[in-house]
């Protein structure tokens, strides 16, 4: 029975640890999570156990992740009670820390405390004299200093700075509306930090609306509610991500609106974020649609290329003294654009690649190690859209790019538009001469190191070719 028993808890911890990993991201999950090892359950005071390597991650874990460890236990193995997290057997021993029974993460000493302070109990969601942890749920690394701006973002960057301010915003609720993977989540992550740095004092609850769906639910299912909704309106700054996943939720949503109401009746500040722009959330009642368009709609386009630059050699100053050539800074910023963790996550794997076998980087290298990566990002631009972008651009009409006439003003453009062909398509020289009149190989070969030439030594021809790259790939 008790091998019957460890097997569940393996299961149940799977399937909880792989949740951790969509919500937290494959860093964090790394680091804090994945090190926990599952321990033993006693049935009678429903306390398990869960071990950490050391003191320090156990605090770590408890400061930041006890009230979704907690609740992720008690929703997946209901006579689950106490979740008791220890450094492991044979290791250096640290007081004992529990979770206890509560909503919203947080943390304070019980009222019983002991003078030896052998045990600190947490009690999962409730908030303290001192108010709420506001470290719960916020990654230290995405601050405003880190947040790279650019023509695409810096809207949604100043609105969220603003939100953040000491002073009152003027506006309330802040709604941030960006793809996947262009920094919605990091700014939501950094306004809690400025106004933790201005407000010591405050309550500062960050969630995804799934976690947020989750809290409703548990507090549904165990008669919490008077609790639940008290908890969640005596918070000073509320951070709520992927807000689409609320959709269809009808008493969440409802409970949702009385306490954005409840809020902004009381001067304090929200923040929503999601993939799309309010009027397009499906299923939404409109009132909650309503609160969530009445503040201010910050749109995060995705990064262009000179934002994508930015970024890149941001990011170089860690791995110094290790060389990265500006050729595959341009290569990994012209081909990654679907959004900026994929950009920033080729770069990693590159150098730690390099890193790891003792080769240097190198444009072949990148075109060899990030396959899937290049392969995912790269949008299908045909020959026949080079050509029209060419001739819209200079002012031509479409037949020159196939005609014979070589006066300076249709040749030039012609081969920009042929070494525009061969950097962007992956049709050979004989093809690309096929699509230009019939022409053999070698004009076009003679076109695309002529343009590689004057590029270097040209200003208006590079800014031409930029361009026209930009209007492509965008």
């Amino acid at each position: 029975m008790e091998d019957l028993e460890a097997i569940n808890l393996a299961a149940d911890w799977a399937d909880i640890s792989q949740g951790l990993r969509k919500d937290l991201g494959h860093q964090l999950h790394s680091q804090w999570i994945k090190p926990i090892q599952v321990g033993g359950f006693c049935k009678e005071t429903g306390t398990l156990d869960l071990y950490l390597p050391t003191e320090f991650s156990a605090n770590w874990v408890l400061d930041r992740f006890a009230d979704r460890l907690s609740l992720a236990w008690k929703i997946a193995k209901n006579d689950i009670r106490n979740v008791k997290i220890q450094v492991h057997p044979g290791r250096r021993k640290l007081p004992d820390i529990s979770l206890h029974d509560g909503g919203f993460g947080g943390g304070r000493r019980a009222a019983n405390d002991r003078s030896d302070s052998s045990m600190i109990t947490v009690a999962a969601g409730t908030i303290g004299e001192q108010g709420f942890s506001s470290s719960v749920g916020l990654d230290p690394s995405l601050t405003f200093a880190a947040f790279i701006t650019g023509e695409t973002n810096i809207l949604g960057c100043n609105a969220a700075q603003r939100m953040a301010a000491t002073e009152t915003p003027q506006f309330s609720p802040l709604y941030l509306k960006a793809a996947t993977g262009q920094g919605k989540t990091h700014l939501l992550h950094a306004i809690g930090h400025t106004y933790l740095a201005s407000h010591p004092r405050a309550r500062i609850f960050y969630c995804s609306a799934e976690r947020f769906m989750v809290e409703f639910v548990q507090a549904l299912k165990q008669n919490q509610m008077m609790e639940f909704k008290a908890r969640l309106r005596s918070f000073d700054l509320l951070l709520v991500d992927d807000i689409q996943f609320i959709i269809g939720k009808a008493s969440a949503q409802e409970e949702l609106l009385y306490t954005i109401d409840a809020l902004l009746a009381e001067g304090k500040r929200l923040v929503f974020a999601a993939d799309r722009a309010p009027q397009a959330l499906d299923g939404v009642e409109p009132r909650l649609l309503s609160r969530l368009s009445m503040g201010l709609v910050a749109d995060i386009a995705p990064a262009d290329i000179e934002l994508r630059r930015k970024i890149l050699e941001s990011k170089l100053t860690r791995f110094a003294p290790l060389e990265v050539p500006g050729d595959v800074i341009e290569f990994l910023a012209r081909t990654i654009t679907r959004n900026v963790r994929e950009l920033v996550g080729g770069l990693n794997k590159l150098i730690a690649y390099a890193q790891l076998t003792g080769q240097t980087v190198s444009l072949q290298l990148a075109e060899e190690q990030l396959t899937d990566i290049l392969s995912a990002n790269r949008r299908r631009i045909t020959i026949d859209e080079i050509q029209r972008t060419v001739c819209q651009f200079y002012r031509l009409d479409r037949s020159e790019m196939s005609s014979k006439r070589r006066a300076r003003a249709i040749v030039r453009p012609r081969q920009v538009a042929m070494y525009l062909s061969k950097v962007l398509t992956p049709r050979s020289y004989p093809e690309i001469g096929r699509k230009f009149g019939g022409r053999d190989h070698s004009t076009v070969i003679h076109a695309v190191r002529l343009i590689e030439d004057l590029r270097t030594r040209d200003a208006d021809m590079d800014g031409d070719v930029r361009s026209l790259l930009r209007q492509l790939e965008s």
